[in-house]
């Protein structure tokens, strides 16, 4: 194989489990804020109390600060968009709907100086095959790119409905395919062992209900299945490193300096489109919403926003 050394069908068969999995388990949280809090506090505080401190105590793959760290900070972000999905005061604070970008912002920025920092890298570190090289600076660049495409924040808003989902109109497909082959050529470069189901699967299973189940809303459904990978890969660490399942990287550098070529281009592409739209339509990516007259655009707002009829978001208020 050219990305990973192989592949056997049953790996293949756990490797949509997976990704269903996740889909499931993202719907069952858009259920409901009861389903929610179920899910993203009361599991973790079982998790914590009587599973975590065995399973990803000293000596596991995952008993180290950082994936403590990761769990928990992926929770809070599933927690931050809960208030901003049933508050209504918050979800109407302009201040408030700068926490999804920033929080989007930090964890983009946490995974570029972990690119960086691996390009000196070679051979077995704490646990983790490093081959380090040019691609990692490349696949630095583009998540810096893509950090910096983030747009549209205040135009945020909470879907009508029961299910009150974070939508995030300006969010549009086109980013979102920069930032997959960006965060999958990240797990690639960093953790190659793990990228078939951290990177792939983890990646597929939030992509799918952002451009078939529930458009506008991918940053949440990103967040919550990261958030339930996390949980599961702290409770079960043994499943993408030694499990019949599991899968390792090829390795290989020709693979390694293509996916992250390929994610260079994406989000140079994705970055030069949005410096066009800005000095074309002169607007003000700090404030404003860009891609107004996109479709996608305009599908998200007609179907999910309480007031469809008002105008997209200029300067950061909305204009009736």
């Amino acid at each position: 194989m050219f990305l990973f050394a192989s592949i056997p069908w049953y790996s293949a068969l756990m490797w949509f489990a997976v990704v269903a999995a996740l889909m499931l388990a993202n719907e069952i949280a858009r259920a409901s804020k009861w389903a929610s809090l179920a899910l993203f506090v009361g599991l973790p505080i079982v998790l914590t109390i009587f599973v975590w401190p065995t399973t990803a105590g000293p000596g596991s793959s995952t008993g180290t600060w950082f994936h403590w760290v990761k769990v928990y900070s992926a929770l809070a972000g599933c927690l931050g968009f809960m208030v901003l999905r049933f508050n209504r005061k918050a979800a109407a604070n302009r201040y408030a709907l700068m926490f999804p970008a920033v929080i989007l912002a930090l964890n983009i920025l946490e995974a570029v100086i972990r690119d960086f920092q691996v390009h000196g890298m070679h051979g077995l570190i704490d646990g983790v095959v490093m081959v380090g090289g040019s691609w990692n600076i490349m696949n630095g660049v583009a998540g810096l790119l893509n950090l910096l495409t983030i747009c549209g924040w205040a135009g945020i808003f909470i879907s009508k409905g029961r299910q009150k989902d974070m939508m995030w109109p300006d969010m549009v497909w086109f980013w979102i395919i920069a930032y997959d082959l960006w965060n999958f050529a990240y797990v690639y470069n960093c953790v190659g062992d793990h990228a078939f189901y951290a990177g792939a699967a983890l990646l597929v299973s939030c992509t799918i209900p952002a451009f078939f189940i529930k458009k506008g809303a991918w940053l949440q459904h990103r967040a919550q299945t990261l958030a339930f990978w996390m949980m599961f890969t702290m409770a079960v660490p043994g499943f993408v490193t030694d499990s019949k399942f599991a899968v390792a990287s090829s390795h290989s550098t020709t693979a390694l300096f293509l996916v992250s070529a390929i994610s260079l281009a994406a989000n140079i592409a994705v970055a030069v489109y949005q410096v066009r739209t800005i000095v074309v339509k002169h607007r003000n990516p700090l404030r404003d919403e860009l891609y107004v007259e996109l479709a996608d655009y305009k599908k998200v707002v007609a179907a999910d926003r309480p007031d469809a009829d008002t105008e997209p978001v200029m300067g950061g208020v909305l204009v009736g």
